[in-house]
Formats: structure tokens, C-alpha cells, sequence
């Protein structure tokens, strides 16, 4: 008997399989780290082959792990990395240019030249996105201007554009399967997510053949079937990271709002079954599709967050792992006055600028190193704060809880950090791999391993809930930090 959900997370920085069981337990994960290419100040790209090949093995390790095979998996399910930008050749089946990450900016002078044509409010209308470097449209647009023969190739109907979930789907299928799910789609600024269909008129503005565009799917269904378990297993569910953590949060009640502190933090709050345009800044998507309802988010969108312990790593040399950062951080009882604007990508929502690079204010004959590694830290709950604001002004009411996930919500210090300068309580899931779990659930639901969502519900449960502190002295503090952080962001945004 199957009893056994594989599921693909596709990161930014790693591709992760995990297997999980009938009680949404994680059985066993397997992971591995890929290469990060920046070839200019603001590029970031990928190779989708090297993508392509961490994710056979991955899948291959993390089934081998858990002591299963094919026989046991039910199903597939996928989430990835939104808005990166692959375009690969259906005669060979390999890219025409590496992957143009989220996190890339080169784009970033031609989306000001749209701003300045007036097409700001067309483009939100009909995709709920703010003109961004950050969306797919404008990179397949520069690779198909930038490539040579690229333009040739896409209008004489030969190039594919996808996703990384697209093109993991077109590899696991062996090429016989060129799909989406909408919520991958209503990332690229192409799709329109009031029709939910792909616009012509978008489509005509960047140049892109709408040839190139796979087909819109649900988040929940069969979309073909993989021999690289060695048995055939079908692919099932599939979406967005940000919308599978919503799913795996089961934040599926309007005004449920989740958190996930990965590479960027990601907020997102679930407004039902109609898209609510945002007055503040933050991004309407498509949460969910299944069995035919649609469901809509409001998000807040933070480009850097792991990605500045990485820094801090990699970069200064502060840290020799990922994880010492909680030491460091917890090394001094406050930031010593320093503030940490993160902004090594631009920064991303409610500013959306694009132009703007990493602050550090503060620095004194006294500060350490424990300083700037918890002024990092400080600066992740920060930037979660401004979008929580702008959120709470869009829904006119307070926030009323806030649920956590990803690889940073372990650090109890930065957990209560955040409960502190939001004033409201921070909810942490046993389960803190919730996309993994969104992909798993969407892939189950799809072929009968889970009844249904109210199955699925009763399976969440809290690990730890972070209650603001009430004394004098840590409020005392919030109020100061969060006083000296406006101050250096507004001098960073100006920049």
C-alpha cells in the first residue's frame, strides 16, 4: 500500500525532498545546496541544470533515507522558488541562458521606463503586482533581447518559458508536460488574475510569443506522471513556496495571515475568494486553486533576510555557519545602537526600491561583532513590521496572530523579538517545514490520500507561542529600536 507523499522544495539557495506520512509527519529529508552565479553588481542567476540535477538527488535520497521506494509514494508534489526565470529550447531540452533569479535587479531601469509610461495602475489592475525587476515579464523579456537567436527561436514557436516548476515538470514528465499552477503564474506580471488566463496585451508588450507561456493548471491535480523513482508516480500539487506555507499553515480562513523566514521573508494574509487591491504598497496573488475555487492573498514581499546571515558568513566573514548567528546575535544584550538595513538585492515591499543597497548606522569605537549579527536579526523582524503595518492599514484591522515558518523561525531570540515590536503573539508550528508540507498536502489531496482540507486541518498543531514581553525594560527597548529603525530605513529608501 502507497502511504507516503514525496515532496520537492525547491529553494532559492537548496533543493530539499521530503517524505512525509499519512499524519503529515516528516519522515525523512534529504538536501543540497546549489551554486549562486553573480556575474554583475544586482544579478543573480542559476544554473537550471545544476537545479535539475540536485532535485534527482534529492528525491533519490530522501525515498532511499526513509528506507521506502517508488511503491511507497502515492504522489508528487513541487514547490518552488516564485517569479525565476528559465527559458529553455523544446529541440534540445536545455536553457538558453542560465535561470534569472528573483532576486536579480537588471531589469530594474526598464521597469522605471514602464513606470514612467503611465502603466503602473494597467499592470496592477490586471495582475496585482507593482512594476518590479522582481517579476518574471521583464527577464524572459531581456533574455529574448539579450540572447542571440533567442527572439528567432521563441517566435518561430521553438523556446519555452517557465517557472522552476515548469521546468522541473517538463524534465520529471520526460518533456511531455509544459504547465503552471496559478499561483506560480500570477508571479510573472503576464498573467491576469481577474480572467485567469494569460494577457495578450502583456504578452504583446514585453514581446513575449505566447507561444513560449505552459498551461494554467489548479494547485491540486494530476499533471502527468514521473519514472524517476523508478516506478511510475504522478505529480499532483504544485505552487508557489509562499503559497504552499500558506496551505501547510492552513491559513485558509480569510484574515489568516503567515510568515516565512527563508532567503527573503514572505507575508501573506488570505482575503477569499475575491482579489483585494492593495492601497499600501503589498502585492494581491492568488493564494490557492482547488476543485475549482480560487482563493487570493494579500503579501508583503522582503528580499533579504537569510540571505543576510549568508552574507554574514560568506561576505564579512563573521560567522564560519549559518547557524552561529543565533549565538552572536545573543552574545550582547542589545544592538548597541547599530541598525541593519538588509537592502543587498533593493529593497522589496512596502518601499519597492529597487535602487537601493545595504545601510549598517550606528558603528562606534564599542561595537562588535555581536552587534551587527544582531542588528541583522533585528533588521529581519523590522522589515516583517513595516509590512505587517501596511497590511494592517489594506485590512483596517489589527493583527490578530501571526504564524511562522522556515528556516530562520528556530531563533527563539528573533521570534520574541518579533512578538515584541508587533505587539501580538508569534505562533511557531511543530512542523516549521510548512511548504514542504503545502506541496505534500496539495499533492495527497489530489489523488485521495487525504480526505479533505478538514482532514488535513486537524493534523496542525503549535510548537511555541511568543507573547510580547511586558516589563518595562523590553518594552522600553521595542519602542527605542523601532524608533532608530525608521529613521535608517527612510535614509536607506532615499538613497
Amino acid at each position: 500500500m502507497k502511504n507516503h507523499v514525496l515532496a520537492l522544495d525547491q529553494g532559492t539557495s537548496s533543493s530539499r525532498a521530503i517524505v512525509f506520512d499519512h499524519e503529515g509527519q516528516m519522515v525523512s529529508v534529504s538536501q543540497k545546496e546549489f551554486t549562486q552565479y553573480f556575474p554583475k553588481p544586482g544579478w543573480v542567476e542559476h544554473d537550471p541544470n545544476e537545479i535539475l540535477s540536485s532535485v534527482y538527488e534529492v528525491m533519490a535520497g530522501s525515498v532511499a533515507k526513509a528506507g521506502l521506494s517508488n511503491k511507497d509514494i502515492v504522489a508528487v508534489g513541487i514547490t518552488n522558488q516564485r517569479e525565476t526565470t528559465i527559458v529553455w529550447d523544446v529541440r534540445t531540452g536545455k536553457p538558453v541562458y542560465n535561470a534569472i533569479v528573483w532576486q536579480d535587479r537588471r531589469t530594474a531601469d526598464y521597469c522605471d521606463a514602464l513606470k514612467e509610461q503611465g502603466l503602473t495602475d494597467e499592470i496592477r489592475s490586471k495582475t496585482g503586482l507593482i512594476i518590479d525587476a522582481y517579476f518574471s515579464g521583464t527577464k524572459v523579456k531581456w533574455i529574448l533581447d539579450n540572447i542571440p537567436g533567442a527572439m528567432k527561436a521563441a517566435k518561430d514557436g521553438f523556446l519555452r518559458f517557465g517557472t522552476v516548476d515548469s521546468w522541473l515538470v517538463w524534465n520529471l514528465t520526460d518533456g511531455k508536460q509544459h504547465v503552471t499552477d496559478v499561483t506560480n503564474a500570477s508571479r510573472t506580471m503576464l498573467f491576469n488574475i481577474n480572467t485567469l488566463e494569460w494577457d495578450k496585451e502583456l504578452l504583446a508588450l514585453f514581446g513575449i510569443p505566447e507561444s513560449m507561456m505552459p498551461q494554467v493548471r489548479s494547485c491540486s491535480e494530476i499533471y502527468g506522471w514521473t519514472e524517476r523513482l523508478g516506478g511510475i508516480v504522478p505529480v499532483s500539487g504544485m505552487a508557489g513556496d509562499q503559497q504552499a506555507a500558506l496551505f501547510g499553515q492552513m491559513c485558509i480562513e480569510p484574515g489568516s495571515v503567515k510568515n516565512t523566514y527563508g532567503t527573503g521573508c514572505f507575508l501573506l494574509m488570505n482575503t477569499g475568494e475575491k482579489p483585494v487591491l492593495s492601497a499600501n504598497n503589498l502585492l494581491t496573488t492568488i493564494a490557492c486553486q482547488i476543485g475549482g475555487k480560487t482563493t487570493y492573498a494579500l503579501e508583503g514581499s522582503v528580499f533579504v533576510a537569510g540571505s543576510v546571515v549568508k552574507w554574514l558568513r560568506d561576505g564579512l566573514g563573521i560567522i564560519k555557519n549559518s547557524s552561529d548567528i543565533r549565538a552572536l546575535a545573543a552574545s550582547v544584550p542589545d544592538n548597541g545602537g547599530v541598525y541593519f538595513v538588509p537592502a543587498l538585492t533593493g529593497l522589496g515591499a512596502p518601499y519597492w526600491n529597487p535602487h537601493a543597497t545595504g545601510t549598517i548606522t550606528g558603528i562606534t569605537r564599542g561595537t562588535v561583532a555581536g552587534h551587527i549579527g544582531r542588528a541583522a536579526v533585528e533588521g529581519i523582524a523590522f522589515q516583517t513590521m513595516d509590512i505587517v503595518a501596511a497590511m494592517e492599514r489594506d485590512a483596517g484591522v489589527a493583527l490578530a496572530e501571526l504564524k511562522v515558518d522556515g528556516g530562520a523561525c528556530v531563533d527563539d531570540l528573533m521570534m520574541q523579538f518579533q512578538a515584541d515590536v508587533l505587539s501580538t503573539k508569534v505562533i511557531r508550528p511543530v512542523i516549521t517545514e510548512t511548504t514542504a508540507l503545502g506541496a505534500a498536502y496539495l499533492a495527497g489531496l489530489a489523488v485521495g490520500f487525504w480526505k479533505d482540507i478538514n482532514q488535513i486541518r486537524s493534523q496542525w498543531k503549535s510548537e511555541r507561542v511568543f507573547t510580547p514581553q511586558t516589563n518595562k525594560t523590553a518594552l522600553d527597548y521595542a519602542a527605542a529600536a523601532k524608533e532608530g529603525w525608521l529613521k535608517t530605513v527612510a535614509k536607506t529608501v532615499l538613497n
